[in-house]
C-alpha cells in the first residue's frame, strides 16, 4: 500500500479544505508514492514519536498536530522541530498531520470527546458557512434517473443526515444547435422544444469537481446546461465544538470528578458552581475559549474544553460552569479515531498506537 491511499481515506473523512486558514495539515514529510511499511499514529509527532518509528520499522507516522505551522527557513537542529525534521528525513519517515480538518467534522475530535461522556443527540456548536454550493441542470425526462444517480454517487445531495435529496422539476427547454453539432435530440439549425426535468442538488464546495464530472459524464447532451450557485447556508455537519446532552442530568461536582476520570485529567480547572444539575453539555477539543458565547447561547449547563486564560473564566459570568481539562486530554482520544478511520477501510491493515505520552504538561 502506498502512503497516498492512506491519507485518501483520512482525507475523505476530513477533507484538507476544512482546515483553519492558520493551519499546516497534510502530509508535511515524505512522499505520497512510497510504500508503507506500517503507520505509527499519535498526538503529537515529536522526537520521541520519530524514534519509536525507526525502532517499530513505521515509516509514515500520523499526527493530529502537525510538527510544522510556519515556514522553517533554515534546519539546524536548533529546536525540536528542526530535529524531528532532520531525523524523519535521514531515516525516510513520512508526518502527515490531520489537525484542523479532523476537529471541524461532524465525527472527529470532539465526538471522540462526546463519546467519553457518552452525549446524545449531538449537534455542531458553531457550523461553518461558505463550504456548499447548488448545482441546476436541465435533463430530458428519460435520462433524469441516470442523471441524479451519478451525482449521488459523487457525493451531491446530503443534508444532515439524509442522503439523495434532489429537487425536480418538470419544464421545456428549448435550443438550436449551429451547422456542425450532433445534438442528442433535434435537428441542427432548426429549434428544438424537449420535455426536461430541472434538477437541484447541494454538495460540498470541495466535491465541485468531482461533481461535474459526474454531470457531464451521464448527462447525453452534447453541450450541457447548468449553473453552480454558492450557499451561505450554515454546514450542520461541519464547524467547532459540539453540544449535547447526558442520558441523566448529573449534580455539578458528581459530573466534574465524572470529567476528570473520563479524560484521565491531572487537574480540572473549573468557575463557580451554579447550584443545578448538569444535563446539556457544550465541548471542544483543544484552546476552545473562543466558543464560549456560543455555548452560553445554547444553553449549555457545562462546557469541556481547554487553554482558558485567567480572565476568561469571568466571561462563564455564571451562565455555565467551565472545565478546563487540558489542551492533551481533550484530543488525547483522536489517536482511536485515526485507528478506526484505517482499520475501517483497510481490513488487513494494523496501524500502531504510540506508546509516548507527548504531553508537555506535568501535574503535582
Amino acid at each position: 500500500m502506498k502512503i497516498k491511499e492512506i491519507i485518501q481515506v483520512i482525507e475523505q473523512f476530513a477533507p484538507l479544505q476544512y482546515q483553519e486558514s492558520y493551519d499546516n495539515a497534510g502530509l508535511i514529510f515524505g512522499r505520497v508514492d512510497w510504500e508503507v511499511t506500517n503507520a505509527l499514529l499519535t498526538l503529537d509527532a515529536t522526537e520521541e514519536v520519530i524514534d519509536e518509528a525507526i525502532e517499530k520499522g513505521c515509516n509514515l507516522v500520523i499526527a493530529h498536530h502537525p510538527i510544522v505551522f510556519g515556514g522553517l527557513k533554515k534546519i539546524n537542529g536548533n529546536n525540536y522541530v528542526e530535529r524531528v525534521a532532520i531525523k524523519a528525513i535521514k531515516h525516510d519517515i513520512a508526518v502527515y498531520a490531520a489537525h484542523t480538518n479532523l476537529d471541524n467534522v461532524r465525527n472527529g475530535v470532539c465526538a471522540q470527546m462526546a463519546a467519553k461522556l457518552g452525549l446524545e443527540q449531538c449537534r455542531v456548536l458553531q457550523p461553518k458557512r461558505g463550504l456548499l454550493k447548488k448545482l441546476y441542470t436541465f435533463v430530458p425526462e428519460a435520462d433524469i434517473e441516470a442523471v441524479r444517480t451519478a451525482l449521488f454517487e459523487a457525493g451531491a445531495g446530503h443534508i444532515g443526515n439524509y442522503s439523495e435529496c434532489s429537487f425536480n422539476g418538470a419544464g421545456q427547454g428549448t435550443f438550436k444547435g449551429a451547422g456542425g453539432t450532433d445534438p442528442y435530440v433535434g435537428t441542427p439549425g432548426k429549434r428544438h422544444f424537449e420535455a426536461e426535468i430541472k434538477l437541484e442538488v447541494i454538495f460540498p464546495v470541495y466535491l465541485e469537481g468531482k461533481i461535474l464530472q459526474a454531470l457531464q459524464g451521464s448527462h447525453p447532451y452534447e453541450e450541457v446546461a447548468y449553473d453552480v450557485v454558492s450557499l451561505d447556508n450554515a454546514y450542520q455537519q461541519v464547524g467547532s465544538g459540539l453540544l449535547g446532552v447526558l442520558p441523566e442530568a448529573m449534580e455539578e461536582m458528581q459530573f466534574l470528578q465524572y470529567v476528570k476520570e473520563q479524560f484521565r485529567a491531572g487537574c480540572v480547572k473549573y468557575t463557580p458552581l451554579k447550584g443545578k444539575a448538569v444535563k446539556k453539555v457544550a465541548l471542544c477539543g483543544g484552546a476552545g475559549s473562543f466558543l464560549l458565547k456560543q455555548a452560553i447561547a445554547a444553553g449549555a449547563d457545562a462546557y469541556i474544553s481547554s487553554d482558558f486564560k485567567y480572565h476568561e473564566f469571568f466571561d462563564a459570568d455564571n451562565q455555565l460552569i467551565i472545565a478546563d481539562i487540558g489542551h492533551f486530554e481533550s484530543e488525547q482520544f483522536t489517536v482511536e479515531l485515526f485507528y478506526h478511520i484505517l482499520t475501517e477501510k483497510f481490513r488487513n491493515f494494523a496501524p500502531l498506537k504510540s506508546t509516548i505520552k507527548t504531553n508537555p504538561v506535568n501535574y503535582l
